[in-house]
């Protein structure tokens, strides 16, 4: 059984663990070195993740039995009862437990909670993860290409899941 409870500031360190620890082994055959590298100092520096505490990010923690921080969620509400899901990750040896589907189901919650109507995440073109989300009835919206600086790209699938349904 997976524990869930909203993150503070103060677990900056223990969010940063986790995705450290989850992103090579999720992109590691699709980005470069040096684009993980970049990416990961610009989403998971102290300063990003503290600020995005006052940018009404809600981030969600993860522990498993053994009191062990396993993997952690972010998002938040945005105009129109659109709630975005901007990250997902578990550590990878936690992988395949049925834990991202309980985290899955607590942002359901929490988002149907705070007058979200619709759940939108970004997931690169090349991410197996895809199915997972589909699995759990999202559904195709758009492409994005966003460049996100020194020359590096997002290419991602846009998927989209009504909430309540």
């Amino acid at each position: 059984m997976l524990h869930i409870r909203t993150a503070q500031p103060s677990d900056v360190s223990t969010i940063q663990s986790i995705a450290y620890a989850a992103w090579r082994p999720t992109y590691g055959a699709i980005l470069s070195e040096e684009q993980s590298q970049f990416m990961l100092d610009w989403m998971y520096s102290t300063e990003t993740l503290t600020k995005s505490f006052t940018d009404q990010i809600v981030f969600l923690l993860a522990y498993d039995n053994q009191k062990t921080a396993v993997g952690f969620a972010a998002f938040e509400l945005k105009e129109n009862q659109l709630v975005k899901l901007h990250k997902i990750y578990f550590l990878p040896d936690q992988q395949g437990r049925g834990y991202g589907r309980q985290l899955l189901e607590e942002v359901f919650r929490q988002a149907l909670q705070r007058g979200g109507h619709f759940l939108e995440l970004n997931v690169n073109r090349s991410n197996s993860a895809r199915q997972f989300y589909e699995r759990l009835g999202f559904e195709f919206s758009r492409e994005e290409d966003n460049y996100i600086g020194r020359g590096y790209w997002m290419n991602d699938y846009v998927l989209r899941k009504e909430l309540g349904v």
